[in-house]
């Protein structure tokens, strides 16, 4: 049972996530350390929204060759299965949200549906994780923080697979975990906790995901903590500021033939 004093009322924290397993580990951490949250899951965007976008911005060709990854990726998972399960349960960390929480589903954080529940509930703090980009119509819905876990160090390693670009780059050194306030921008908020995290070998663009949620419970539990009392601390982030997006199949196979990363 968590400290008396460490106890928070139903609606003081929403979890709000996209819909995978692995943003269940950062929710099971704020239940076990706070006893109690409300969750909030999206439900993924369709495919098609989502591709036509890419193109826009990427080119059918880089498009084209994420969705080749995407396919290629199955086998990944599928090779990594007895790997994830070691993380997990290494890790004391579950894949399943806590049993006794309710789930509130939404089609978007963006809808009027979700800023209507977000308003019921009446949180002190938002915690955002795997969703699509809010706007600031539901930023500005409540009078709390949102603030976002991200796998990778912002702004350098902003967007998707922050931890495979930070070592496909070769930049261990900047391997770190970031907790930051939200904007309506691709995690370009102010920081509020960033820590440097190492990944141990036999991992790949599959498992690093949980590597890096594993090692970000404490930090995300602390910024949690500070937004309860009243005591979020952002500092501005300084350096080159990149978005990455999937890998290209080709791309991917390159780095992993070349730099061993895969």
């Amino acid at each position: 049972m968590p400290d008396a004093k460490r106890v928070v009322k139903k609606s003081d924290i929403v979890f709000l996530a996209g819909d995978s397993p692995l943003y269940a580990v950062i929710a099971n951490a704020l239940q076990d350390e706070f006893g109690t949250l409300a969750i909030v899951r999206e439900q993924g965007e369709p495919k098609s929204v989502l591709f036509k976008r890419r193109i826009k911005r990427l080119g059918y060709w880089a498009v084209a060759g994420q969705f080749a990854f995407a396919l290629f990726s199955r086998v990944i998972l599928y090779r990594s299965q007895e790997r994830l399960a070691s993380i997990i349960k290494n890790a004391g960390a579950s894949l399943e949200y806590p049993a006794q929480r309710k789930i509130f589903e939404v089609d978007s954080v963006n809808s009027d549906n979700c800023r209507e529940i977000l308003k019921m509930l009446g949180p002190k703090v938002v915690v955002v994780v795997g969703t699509r980009i809010i706007h600031q119509p539901t930023l500005e819905c409540i009078a709390a923080p949102f603030i976002n876990y991200h796998p990778g160090l912002t702004p350098k390693y902003r967007g998707l697979h922050g931890c495979y670009w930070t070592l496909a780059s070769d930049d261990v050194e900047n391997l770190a975990i970031t907790v930051h306030l939200i904007d309506e921008n691709v995690d370009t908020g102010d920081p509020l906790y960033q820590e440097k995290v190492s990944v141990p070998p036999g991992n790949n663009i599959i498992t690093y995901p949980f590597t890096m949620a594993v090692a970000a419970r404490s930090v995300v539990t602390k910024a949690v903590d500070d937004a309860l009392k009243g005591k979020l601390k952002p500092f501005k982030a300084e350096g080159l500021s990149k978005q990455w997006f999937h890998p290209t199949l080709w791309g991917y196979l390159w780095v992993g033939l070349r730099r061993g990363v895969w």
